[in-house]
């Protein structure tokens, strides 16, 4: 197993760091018992990535409602002008899914509400859809609360593509402001990849996704942050040997991470995800942000 460290020299003088990368980012309710905790979350998401917060109630728009909303905000302080989006549907990940896409959302908050099976934290139904079916994206949180601690160890599933590297970014510009004690950028490196970089003719081509031994896949994960340019994040590099994507579940437990990032480009895996990050829709091994 690879690990390469390094502490970079800030130069935070990229827009990257300046303009947040999002517009709006809507936290999704139905008032259930951890709802002022994920509000709480979402404000610190805004004040992180977006230029404004807005919200997305499962339900009707009437008097108690919306005096609920009204403390909640002021609870928060929060602009009681704030924008709430009222939807219906029998099934509320679609009704938030709707509502989204209806009101051009660029990141969705809700809660995870996992459930513990055999040592595994698995999502609920709603999150699990809003993983998969979200055009937007999405951030879970497994336990919201009122005065969210601090990010402390962030974990990056790597994509070396282009909209890998505008979400590596993104994971930077928060663990800055998180003031993260180590952001962990991985790369699972399984027996099936092993046999393919036997198996192959030529070497793959720089930066791209080719059949790589593991010497091969630390040095392309190096260059892939060295690309991101210099920052004041501390950065472990790690190529985690396993059988199947689950060996990353395994190390984020392992460090107890409080966020796994992963970049999801809809323009390469359409409706769904792609099958190496297909693991996320089932377990949650702590906060999720789904980068697309």
């Amino acid at each position: 197993m690879a690990v390469a460290e390094r502490e970079q020299i800030s130069q935070n003088s990229g827009a990257e760091m300046i303009e947040p990368p999002y517009r709006t980012v809507a936290v999704a309710s139905t008032f259930s018992p951890r709802f002022l905790q994920v509000l709480a979350e979402g404000k610190r998401v805004r004040d992180r990535l977006c230029q404004q917060l807005q919200l997305i109630y499962v339900g009707e728009c009437d008097e108690e409602t919306s005096r609920k909303f009204a403390s909640a905000l002021l609870q928060l302080a929060l602009p009681e002008d704030s924008a709430i989006h009222y939807h219906q549907a029998e099934d509320p990940a679609v009704a938030i899914l709707e509502a989204a896409r209806a009101n051009e959302i660029d990141l969705i908050v809700a809660g995870a509400l996992e459930k513990e099976v055999v040592l595994r934290p698995f999502l609920g139904n709603v999150a699990r859809t809003l993983v998969r079916k979200a055009d937007c994206s999405v951030i879970l949180f497994t336990k919201p609360e009122s005065e969210p601690k601090k990010l402390g160890r962030i974990v990056f599933l790597a994509d070396y593509s282009e909209h890998g590297r505008t979400a590596l970014l993104r994971a930077l510009r928060l663990a800055a402001l998180e003031e993260c004690e180590k952001l962990y950028v991985i790369r699972v490196y399984t027996t099936f990849d092993e046999a393919r970089a036997k198996a192959r003719t030529e070497p793959p081509e720089l930066g791209g996704e080719g059949a790589r031994t593991l010497e091969e896949e630390e040095i392309a994960l190096e260059r892939f942050i060295d690309s991101a340019g210099p920052n004041e994040v501390p950065i472990e590099a790690r190529c985690i040997r396993g059988n199947t994507g689950y060996a990353a579940l395994d190390f984020i437990q392992s460090i107890e991470a409080s966020l796994l990032a992963v970049p999801v480009d809809p323009a390469a895996c359409g409706d769904g995800l792609p099958a190496h990050v297909a693991w996320i829709t089932d377990v949650i091994p702590c906060n999720l942000w789904v980068i697309r």
